[in-house]
């Protein structure tokens, strides 16, 4: 069955359908991840987008069991050049077409994504709709135009009730923005006692839980968007307990700071992105996803330090609390999908929750 991907521009790329039968519409990103399909398209950050696998051939190991970042994937649709029919691994459960059709994500395969790309990377990311026909093409260019992003992505991936991973280490408390599972196995594997709760959980609440560190997690959509994020976070920073922050985390605590935040061009998006740690000069490879950015101006005035800068375009990609126990990284330290170069985060926020615990600087009043 032939498939359609309209453009808000009024580009019209021609292909061919797999997955769900269904129509969709959503914002239009890339990504460079040559691997790692099934945590991509799992990631709860691709909420409400349309994902372009630049790597031109997908779906050729299948879809397993241990590869779910997510049990819900919140993606719009996939669109690649080439899908695979029969995948071959020894741990594929399904072929990625029909894993797609149980979760009701529409795919579009057979168009020159190479094309697709370049567009985006020039004009910046444009909202899409996958449509099973051009009838009224017209109407649906008109309809993307005035479309608004949604905002909100955060609400619908995080988890609605806390739930507990328990151990016997730190108690570190989640606060789930769209937390992806490698996260959660990180720190159950530095034997962490994990209390995951729902975006919109007060400061007074994640007190009384008393932690040992506080982990703001990855998301999808713009931070300002999560006020209620922001203000938790401010209130959180007055009671010196060690916070880590990823991603969408690391945006909203620069805003919990007196920073702000920029959309970026195109985002970053994939498992190759390099970083420089401003401090060692040291370069890892790191896998990322974001459409928003802290601006570097924004923190001269805050008491935040400039610790991280991606070198492929120089925006800020880690920070570090000049006086509280706080420090974020732009960037995916859990490595799913990706490099391992910059998992050592994970052992940092440890030894900085050994450090304030011995100093006895929390307050939990």
């Amino acid at each position: 069955m032939k498939r359609y991907l309209i453009l808000e521009d009024g580009t019209v790329f021609e292909g061919l359908a797999f997955g769900s039968d269904k129509e969709s519409n959503g914002e239009v990103v890339f990504t460079t991840s040559i691997t790692g399909y099934q945590e991509v398209l799992t990631d709860p950050s691709y909420c409400d987008q349309i994902i372009v696998f630049t790597y031109p051939l997908i779906g050729n190991y299948g879809i397993n069991r241990s590869d779910y970042e997510s049990i819900r994937p919140a993606t719009s649709g996939i669109i690649v050049n080439e899908q695979a029919d029969f995948p071959s691994h020894h741990e594929g459960m399904q072929s990625l077409s029909s894993w797609l059709t149980a979760k009701d994500i529409p795919g579009l395969y057979g168009i020159d994504t190479r094309k697709l790309t370049r567009k985006i990377r020039k004009h910046g990311t444009l909202k899409g709709k996958l449509s099973n026909s051009l009838n009224n093409v017209t109407h649906i260019i008109e309809e993307m135009i005035e479309m608004p992003l949604n905002t909100d992505q955060v609400k619908k991936v995080s988890t609605k009730t806390p739930y507990h991973l328990p151990n016997s280490g730190y108690r570190v408390v989640v606060v789930d923005f769209g937390v992806k599972s490698g996260m959660l196995r990180e720190l159950s594997a530095r034997n962490c006692d994990v209390i995951v709760v729902p975006y919109n959980t007060s400061a007074s609440d994640i007190i009384r839980l008393q932690p040992d560190g506080i982990l703001l997690s990855n998301g999808p959509g713009d931070p300002k968007d999560v006020q209620c994020g922001i203000s938790m976070i401010k209130e959180l920073l007055n009671h010196n307990i060690p916070i880590l922050g990823i991603c969408l985390g690391h945006q909203l605590l620069a805003l919990a700071c007196g920073g702000n935040t920029e959309k970026l061009k195109f985002g970053h998006r994939g498992s190759n992105h390099p970083v420089k740690d401003l401090t060692t000069g040291k370069i890892a490879l790191t896998s990322q996803n974001h459409g928003y950015a802290v601006t570097e101006d924004s923190l001269k005035n805050t008491e935040l330090a400039f610790t991280h800068q991606a070198v492929n375009d120089g925006t800020v990609e880690g920070l570090k609390h000049k006086v509280k126990p706080a420090f974020s990284i732009q960037y995916h330290p859990e490595a799913s999908p990706g490099p391992h170069d910059s998992n050592p985060i994970f052992d940092e926020f440890m030894k900085m929750i050994k450090t304030t615990k011995k100093e006895g600087l929390m307050i939990y009043a």
